[in-house]
């Protein structure tokens, strides 16, 4: 009997799985090519805290004549 436990847990460990579902429709989503601008997110990222950064100076009053 253990030998064919033993067989049983070898032929599942050999098996693959399908994908899951909605695994599949996000990769497909992301394999079609949408126009528009495109952006690297560093480029995203270091704006908006120049933008922030900005803001901020501007309500500090860095911007007004003395």
């Amino acid at each position: 009997m253990s030998g064919s436990k033993k067989a049983k847990k070898s032929g599942g460990s050999s098996e693959r799985r399908p994908t899951a579902m909605p695994a599949a429709g996000l990769l497909t989503f992301y394999e079609e090519d949408i126009g528009g601008i495109k952006l690297r997110p560093e480029y995203v990222v270091i704006s908006a805290f120049l933008l922030s950064l900005l803001v901020v100076m501007a309500h500090l009053g860095f911007f007004t004549p003395r």
